[in-house]
C-alpha cells in the first residue's frame, strides 16, 4: 500500500512552494545616520522633504529651534513613521522610493514635492534603498 502512496507524496512535495526568507529589518543607526540627512537636503528647483513632511504624511518630526539635524527621541519617531512608507527588502513596492523617483526611471506618477531622483542610480536613492534593503551601519 505504501508503495501506492509514493508517487502521490512525491507529487506533493514537488510541488510544495519554496521556503519563504523573511524581510530583512530595518537599521535604526543607519536610517538616523543615512536616510534622515537626505530629507534635509536642498535640491535646486525642489523643498526640502522637511518643508512638506513637517505636515504631511509620512510625517517629519519639526526640528527644535536652532537645530541642524533630529535629536534621538525625533528620530525615533522619525524612523516608525518612515518604516511605515516602505516594504522591507522590496525598494520598488515602497513609496518612500516611487513617489521621488521620475516616472520614466520606475517611479509613480505624482509625488507633491517633484521629482527628486532622475535615476535609481542618484546616490540618494541608492541610500534610501539600501535602508530598505536592511543595510546596517
Amino acid at each position: 500500500m505504501l508503495f501506492l502512496l509514493l508517487p502521490i507524496l512525491t507529487a506533493l512535495l514537488a510541488q510544495a512552494p519554496p521556503p519563504v526568507t523573511p524581510a530583512p529589518a530595518l537599521d535604526y543607526a543607519f536610517f538616523r545616520d543615512k536616510v534622515q540627512p537626505i530629507f534635509l537636503n536642498k535640491r535646486p528647483g525642489h523643498a526640502r522633504c522637511l518643508v512638506c513632511h513637517e505636515n504631511g504624511s509620512p510625517h517629519l518630526e519639526e526640528l527644535s529651534p536652532g537645530a541642524t539635524t533630529w535629536n534621538e527621541e525625533q528620530s525615533r519617531k522619525n524612523f516608525a513613521a518612515w518604516s511605515r512608507s516602505v516594504v522591507p527588502g522590496n525598494p520598488m513596492a515602497s513609496k518612500l522610493l516611487r513617489h521621488p523617483l521620475a516616472e520614466a526611471a520606475g517611479g509613480d506618477a505624482f509625488h507633491a514635492g517633484g521629482k527628486h531622483f532622475d535615476s535609481q542610480n542618484d546616490p540618494e536613492w541608492q541610500t534610501l534603498a539600501a535602508w530598505v534593503k536592511g543595510q546596517k551601519e
